[in-house]
């Protein structure tokens, strides 16, 4: 009969499961800094289901969803599995592992007792009708990242995980190389070939963000061991040689630019045309790169909001851009003219499923993946290495954490098939932009969720609006319009038909749009309804203000006409807004 509790390093014998087990948890009322969250406790050895594997856990992946887990931010995932009905007050976190199958549920198949493994992140319920029916388990409404939206991750001694996740560890590795690299190679993988035609393939050009990451990393080798050539973006120069080690044809210092950023709206030529400067001289350095004019088929994104609109430009036509998170922002701008004239295709791409993180996993089998490990850090350092992560001192690449191994450098028990280059990073990187915004959260859909909390001191905006309404006509000349707004110190005139009705603004931004490309006379003789913004954004009088505010920043504007029985009577901006503020 086994132990209750083993030490960290001293394994019970092979298919006998203590009672307890060392694990790190994060619970609620320590929510915040990594290295204050994660604390060591004795815990239950979880139980398994039938179609459930208990591993034991050598080492472990680190990663940004326990960063967000320890943080208690975006998603509180203790609270929100206690709302689905499960008890335990605790999370322990890992989703990236490897280690020894030591139970098995008896409708497991694919691994036995003693085999060594590692295992991909993705969970589903196996009864779920969508999955039953054959359909991707991705798409399933029960899809979970284990050790992030489920619990009894690889931070322990003992982690459960369904059948399908585990997979064989490549003998070649170590235990803690092994344990770091399946959740982004899987997510790259499906990224590069889950969209059918626009799958990456020989001979494909592919433009790769953040060359020197964790996933820009397995993207390179995963488009060298298909064909296809592949360009990396990166931080500095220092990463060069990293990613042309890993397969890269060349690679482009993101730094040497700076049109990043969201698109200049198509109404303003001078800046709309800035930025076309700057995105051509982008696109002429990925030709340099490659030393002919090809456009990249596929584009690898995971910066979002600050790069999509590049992105999108330079894609070859009919070729894709494929982005699995949004890391500078989630607000993408897109000149849709791009898209349906070039048919070029903006896919979205969330982890992967068991069918192609095994197809992954014969690369790294047979050697062609590198894990691109940058550092392992002890049990004890767990917390260390989250806090690294969460203030962005760590380095690129992957990381892991020794869990049930008793040494770094365990654990390789073979050589692969293919030898390859081992790139290292420059002594001394880490990471220097911004950290990362979440990457997996809750979304919500068509179908009414809780009701949000809204702090709000009850202000109307009939409290703070501007009463009366400065108008002009259809015809009025844009020379008349500018002497209305000098002459009454305004920043916007309300265009009314002969109805009464507002049907348009003309605002100073207007204004300097109408100018540019024209002379002052011609900009002058123009009238209020060619330049004027279409349709007339309102609020009732008597909306809460933070309802007005919301609206203004949803559709970026900075006044709203206030309205009265749906006839004008005021207005209400911004300024006003900042006023309140700076008043109280």
């Amino acid at each position: 009969m086994s132990k209750p509790l083993y030490e960290l390093g001293d394994r019970p014998p092979l298919g006998e499961v203590p009672e307890k087990m060392h694990a790190w948890l994060i619970r609620a009322d320590r929510f915040g800094k990594p290295t204050e969250a994660f604390q060591k406790e004795v815990v239950n050895t979880p139980s398994i289901a039938d179609d459930e594997v208990l591993v034991h856990v050598m080492a472990a992946g680190i990663n940004y969803n326990n960063v967000w887990a320890a943080l208690g931010f975006p998603v509180n995932v203790i609270a929100a599995r206690n709302k689905g009905g499960e008890p335990e007050d605790f999370h322990i976190g890992g989703s990236d592992a490897s280690g020894i199958v030591y139970a098995i549920g008896k409708d497991v198949t694919n691994v036995k007792v003693g085999d060594e493994v590692v295992m991909h992140c993705g969970q589903w319920n196996r009864n779920c009708e969508w999955v039953k029916g054959g359909g991707d388990p991705m798409y399933s409404p029960s899809f979970k990242i284990w050790g992030y939206e489920t619990n009894y991750g690889s931070f322990a001694q003992y982690t459960k995980v369904q059948g399908h996740q585990c997979m064989p560890k490549p003998k070649h590795m170590t235990w803690e190389e092994a344990a770091s690299y399946t959740l982004v190679a899987a997510t790259a993988w499906r990224m590069l070939h889950g969209w059918g035609a626009n799958s990456i393939k020989k001979g494909d050009v592919a433009l790769i963000w953040g060359g020197a990451g964790g996933l820009g990393s397995m993207a390179i080798q995963i488009a060298k061991a298909v064909g296809a050539t592949s360009v990396a973006m990166v931080s500095g120069e220092d990463k060069f040689d990293y990613c042309m080690k890993l397969g890269a044809k060349g690679c482009i210092n993101r730094n040497d630019f700076d049109h990043w950023g969201m698109l200049p709206h198509w109404k303003d030529n001078a800046g709309y045309a800035k930025w076309l400067k700057g995105v051509r001289s982008f696109g002429a350095k990925i030709w340099e790169v490659l030393g002919e004019k090809r456009a990249p088929n596929v584009v690898f994104e995971h910066p979002g909001e600050s790069t999509i609109p590049s992105s999108i430009f330079v894609c070859e036509t009919g070729g894709m851009v494929v982005v699995c998170a949004g890391t500078s922002g989630y607000n993408a701008t897109v000149d849709l003219r791009y898209l349906w004239m070039r048919q070029k295709r903006l896919q979205g791409s969330h982890f992967a499923n068991a069918v192609q993180c095994n197809e992954m996993n014969e690369l790294a089998l047979q050697g062609l993946i590198d894990p691109c490990m940058s550092r392992a850090f002890t049990y004890e350092e767990l917390p260390v290495a989250h806090q690294l992560m969460h203030d962005n001192q760590h380095p690129h690449g992957n990381m892991a954490v020794l869990i049930g191994a008793a040494d770094f450098g365990l654990g390789a028990s073979g050589k692969p098939s293919v030898a390859i280059a081992h790139p290292t990073l420059p002594k001394g990187d880490v990471h220097t932009t911004p950290a990362p915004y979440p990457m997996s959260t809750p979304l919500p859909g068509i179908a009414e969720g809780e009701a949000l909390t809204i702090t709000d001191d009850g202000t109307k905006v009939r409290d703070l609006m501007h009463h009366g309404i400065i108008s002009c006509a259809p015809d009025d000349t844009v020379g008349t319009v500018a002497k209305v707004m000098v002459d009454k110190e305004i920043h916007a005139v309300v265009v009314m038909d002969e109805q009464g009705q507002a049907v348009g603004v003309v605002s100073q931004t207007d204004m300097v749009l109408a100018r540019q490309g024209r002379t002052p006379d011609e900009a002058r003789a123009m009238q209020a309804r060619a330049i004027m913004t279409p349709g007339c954004a309102t609020c009732d009088a008597d909306m809460l203000l933070s309802d007005a505010v919301s609206l203004m920043t949803g559709r970026r504007m900075h006044r709203l006409v206030v309205t009265e029985n749906d006839r004008p009577v005021g207005v209400i901006s911004m300024t006003d807004v900042v006023r309140k503020i700076i008043g109280e």
